[in-house]
């Protein structure tokens, strides 16, 4: 099997631009993941971002972790757990408005590091958009302001920790899924393995690499490239030995986006456009996400073409 695609961004500055954007389409195309160095995050900051982040799972979830999760999990437990997850997790909004003020618990360095975390996040997010319009032959922006709605994007950040676990054979750190999104930007653990996704019916690992940021695409950019692009499901496998940090920021539509395949990626037959899928409002999508999440999208996607309406599409 071909291996999992690591991209360095720097090289886009140079002569090897044409070949780097090749690796991103390739990567897009046929694995819906990739992983970036070089990405313009300074080394430093990251390593500040993971100390404090494990700092704070140590100071003020662990114990949580312990009665909430894993005493309940693990109880009388026999047959596999379906209806959780191995992991301890809280979450930042960001836009179109923070809530970093009312996360309790929260040091005022660590509140302040990952805002400045999440601004590096959404730059390098709004960037990566711009190279995937390039690739797609789309206007530069189209998938920013395709995303935009009224108030701009939603964009948010899942923090996880996922302990280890005496019985990796029976629950999962987290189901395996895709993202209702747009594009996911992960900072993950550099020792501790486990993120794997479903790569030609099998289960391939996502490499833990020190520094790097892994992308991958969400349920929306499936639709607005009308399949040509597609979401990936993804799953995280619990671990006998080690803690696995994971910070999970997602670039979203807004709320009242109105999502479709772009125009311009409908391919053109004899006497109709031949448009896979639907054209629908980011939030009711969401809502519906939010029951069905650890099932198959193509189910959410019919869903939604059976509900379409005259939704106006916004002009690039």
């Amino acid at each position: 099997m071909a291996t999992f695609p690591v991209i360095n961004l720097e090289k886009l500055n140079g002569e090897e631009r044409a070949a780097t954007m090749d690796q991103i389409r390739d990567a897009c195309e046929n694995w819906g993941f990739f992983e970036l160095l070089n990405h313009g995050i300074p080394h430093d900051f990251l390593d500040t971002i993971e100390r404090l982040t494990k700092k704070h799972y140590k100071k003020c979830m662990e114990q949580r972790f312990k009665e909430l999760v894993a005493s309940k999990a693990l109880e009388g437990l026999e047959a596999e757990v379906t209806e959780m997850d191995w992991e301890s997790t809280f979450f930042l909004r960001h836009l179109p408005e923070s809530n970093m003020a009312e996360i309790p618990d929260l040091a005022d360095e660590y509140r302040e590091v990952m805002k400045e975390f999440a601004l590096r996040l959404e730059k390098l997010a709004e960037e990566l958009l711009d190279l995937l319009c390039e690739n797609l032959g789309l206007e530069k922006g189209y998938l920013k302001k395709a995303f935009h709605g009224t108030r701009g994007p939603t964009f948010g950040t899942k923090v996880s920790n996922y302990p280890p676990c005496p019985t990796p054979d029976k629950i999962k750190g987290l189901r395996a899924h895709t993202d209702a999104g747009g594009i996911i930007l992960l900072f993950q653990d550099a020792q501790v393995s486990g993120l794997q996704l479903l790569k030609d019916g099998k289960w391939v690992d996502v490499p833990p690499m020190r520094h790097s940021i892994v992308i991958n695409l969400g349920d929306q950019l499936e639709v607005i490239t009308n399949g040509k692009y597609k979401s990936v499901e993804h799953r995280v496998i619990a671990q006998t030995s080690g803690a696995r940090m994971s910070i999970a920021s997602f670039y979203n539509p807004g709320g009242d986006a109105v999502i479709h395949p772009a125009p311009a990626l409908v391919e053109k037959e004899a006497e109709e456009n031949k448009q896979l899928y639907p054209k629908f409002l980011f939030e009711d999508y969401m809502k519906l996400y939010a029951g069905l999440k650890f099932q198959a999208k193509e189910p959410r996607f019919e869903a939604m073409k059976a509900r379409e309406t005259t939704l106006p599409i916004a002009t690039a």
